[in-house]
């Protein structure tokens, strides 16, 4: 992998080992992921703000990854000129919205078995495992007034399983 500081590397200028489209998908696919986790449980909208908090937290906690590719997509995803900010948002078809995500998560984990060094891409698919982790398990789903129901309901932990199959090499 070229080393090139994390700060120059944007979407339309991707680092020498990735085509401009598929440093697109790379960096755009946390904040699909953080979407696709949040719609996995239909939630009120305190829970679906609080899930997306979580996960644009997430994807900021990317900046301090040991990984130079994963430090490389957060200043990428922060540095674009015309933003398409992560928010807290569930996909109107939940269904459509999700098999997506995870149609994007296979091809990017075959770019980045293809043209990544294997310790950042496995580093970058871990980040989007705890992207989505940490956006399930913050709001309890089934409990009255605060007071049990699931950390991760069954349609979460569905997702994240999903999501693994989907990531591997």
């Amino acid at each position: 992998m070229p080393s090139q500081s994390a700060g120059q590397w944007t979407r339309s200028a991707p680092p020498i080992a990735f085509t401009p489209d598929e440093w697109d998908l790379l960096t755009r696919l946390p904040a699909r992921v953080m979407i696709a986790a949040t719609s996995a449980e239909p939630d009120s909208d305190r829970r679906t703000v609080a899930e997306g908090l979580a996960g644009i937290d997430a994807i900021a906690a990317g900046t301090v990854s040991d990984s130079d590719l994963v430090r490389a997509a957060v200043a990428a995803i922060y540095a674009e000129l015309d933003p398409d900010p992560p928010s807290a948002e569930q996909f109107r078809d939940r269904h459509a919205g999700i098999t997506e995500v995870l149609v994007n998560c296979r091809a990017a984990s075959l770019v980045l078995a293809k043209r990544a060094d294997p310790a950042d891409a496995a580093a970058f698919r871990q980040w989007l495992q705890n992207i989505a982790a940490r956006v399930c398990g913050v709001a309890r789903t089934g409990g009255v007034f605060g007071h049990g129901g699931d950390l991760v309901s069954e349609a979460e932990t569905t997702f994240l399983a999903d999501l693994n199959r989907a990531l591997q090499p």
